[in-house]
Formats: structure tokens, sequence, C-alpha cells
């Protein structure tokens, strides 16, 4: 219930103290100089108390945007050690766009705002910021607000969810053609690197990860299987995938010691995997590849699945995707695979 007492101040004005009492909630008290907007703030406060509303409303009032980042990074960034350095970055931005308002102040609007500045920055390699990155910015952004909702209990609305993402391009395909196959896989058996040519097999056959084959310890590899297991995966799951032909040929003639926790692939220091990047570098110029990133390895086995007849459902289990989303930009590959099949079944049949 809500009462309402008239008072008379000094100078003779009129001013409306309310105050909300409900059964199990703390009485709520304001002050207005009108009897209306007493009655109207008395309704709206009722009515938001019953709902669950008004505390979390009260907190985004009193909470400012500062502390959430503050304690953002302080207790879930080292939750997440892949995303840490770039994620803090992020957070500091919006840190000091937002730093003198309360979580209530930041609206949509504000965001869209901030948006909108985030595309017309540089990058500290010179160009513009890409809608990726504007995007994972928006991305941490509410994350931090998720997070302010569901366990800090500071806020009710998520503002960034109502703010439309930047349209990204779509994901880059570059794979190897069976001649330039031919030259790399030639470049990084000749390199000085003892290493090289063992990695990006391994990378072609199986469709791994740099990150992922690099970090391989000796008790991630099963002989008895032949099958390598990974444990530290981009999307955190557990995969495997299967060691089969030179890729387990060149594995297995390792001469580390394959009972130790040691890395497949050791750097000079043996409790650092190696830096490939230099050979890598050396192979490509030599091999006279344009445009061409370890990555695209991984393309490149993608797309040998398509063509030689796996079925999206198998392509995505082998790279490790959750969705067909991903993979879907192979259909292409595995429509022209389809199409050779049924023109040799008509060759057969009709000629």
């Amino acid at each position: 219930m809500a009462s309402i007492k008239k008072r008379i101040n000094k100078d003779g004005s009129e001013t409306y103290r309310v105050q909300v009492r409900m059964k199990g909630y703390p009485p709520q008290n304001a002050t207005f100089p009108t009897k209306t907007k007493a009655k109207h703030w008395a309704q709206q406060t009722e009515s938001a108390i019953r709902e669950g509303r008004y505390f979390h409303q009260a907190e985004a009032k009193k909470r400012t945007f500062a502390e959430m980042v503050d304690r953002y990074v302080e207790t879930i960034l080292p939750l997440k050690p892949k995303s840490i350095s770039a994620q803090k970055q992020q957070l500091l931005w919006w840190k000091e766009e937002f730093q003198s308002l309360v979580l209530a102040e930041v609206t949509q609007s504000l965001i869209a705002e901030k948006r909108d500045k985030l595309k017309q920055l540089k990058s500290i390699r010179g160009g513009f910021y890409s809608p990726a990155t504007v995007n994972r910015f928006l991305a941490v952004l509410s994350h931090a607000f998720s997070v302010a909702i569901k366990e800090w209990e500071w806020t009710k609305e998520n503002p960034v969810l109502r703010v439309r993402k930047m349209q990204e391009p779509s994901g880059r395909i570059r794979f190897l053609s069976d001649e330039e196959r031919k030259r790399l896989l030639k470049v990084c058996m000749e390199s000085n690197s003892r290493y090289l040519f063992p990695i990006v097999v391994l990378a072609l056959s199986s469709g791994a990860r740099k990150s992922e084959i690099l970090g391989l310890r000796w008790r991630d590899v099963d002989f008895e299987r032949n099958q390598v297991v990974l444990h530290e995966t981009k999307n955190k799951e557990r995969r495997t995938f299967p060691l089969r032909g030179m890729a387990l040929d060149l594995v297995s003639a390792l001469d580390e010691a394959k009972a130790t926790d040691g890395f497949l692939f050791p750097g000079k220091n043996p409790n650092v995997p190696y830096d490939i990047r230099r050979p890598w570098e050396n192979a490509l110029k030599k091999a006279e590849f344009q445009d061409f990133k370890f990555h695209d390895l991984r393309h490149s086995a993608a797309s040998y699945l398509a063509m030689t007849g796996a079925s999206l459902v198998e392509i995505a289990a082998i790279l490790g995707h959750k969705t067909l989303r991903m993979v879907k930009r192979y259909t292409h590959l595995s429509d022209d695979h389809m199409g050779d099949v049924v023109a040799r079944m008509n060759e057969k049949i009709f000629s």
C-alpha cells in the first residue's frame, strides 16, 4: 500500500512525500512537487515490485558501468585465458566511453552510436576496424551485461541485444589445387626445418588448426587406434582425428621420446611448442604462393574431403564444427563430385 503525505515547506511551497510498503519488501520513499506525480510513482513502484523489476532498476541506477567492467575483468576474463588480452582491451575501450554513466544510462542508442564510432577507428595495422572486429567489441560487452543480469543482479536489461550487428563478409575460402599442393609439399620436404613437412602433412590430412597441431603431446597420440586426441580446441570440446597414410608414417618416425609427456614438435626449449612462423614463410616464398595462410590448409583438407564424397556432417565432425553453417561453404565442391558420379552412371547405362 502507498501512503502520501502533504508537506508545507518554509517558503510556502507544497511537496508530497510518498511511501510504498509491501509485505516482504523494505519501504520505498520519494518526494514530489505534485500529488499527481506522487501517485504515478507509487503505482509504478508497486507494479515493478510485484513483477520483480523494481530492485533491479534501483541497482542499475546505483551501479556504474565502470564497476561492471572492472568486476568482469577481475572475475570472468581469467576464465577465458585465450581471449583475455583482446577482450580486456575491448572492455577498457567501452569503459573509457561510458566512464561516467550508471548501468541504467547505457542505452541501446548510446551503444549504437559507439558502434558507429568503432567503424571509424584505425587498427594497429593502419586500416579501419573490420565488421568482424566491431562485432567482437559488441559481443564481449553483451556478455558482460548478461553476467551482470544473471549472476550479480545489477540490472535487468541487456541493451546490446537490441543493437544491430555489422554484416560480415562471407568466410574466406582458399584451398590448394593439385599442382599447388605438390609444389608446397616439395619445398616443405626440402626445408631446413625437420618439423615443417610433417606439420603440413598433418594439417592437410586432418584439417586440424595450427594451434591444435603445435600443442600436441605424445600422450595425445593413440598408436593402437591410430588416432590423435585433441583436448584443447577452439570450441572447448574434445575431439579426435584419424592418423592414416603418410601422416601416420611421419608421426611414427619422429624420434622424440614417446614415453614422455613432451610435445610432438618441441621448440628449442622443450617445454615450448615449435615456432613454425619463419620456416612456413620461407616455404611460401620459395613456392611462390600469394595470399595463402596456414589456416588455408584446413580449408584444403575440408575441400578434399568434399571432393572425395564426404558428407557435410562427416566434414563437420572431422573439423570439429558444432553446426553445419561453417561447412556449407564446401557444398559446391560436394555438388561437383555428385555431378561426376551421376555423369559416370549415365555414361555407363546409356552408352
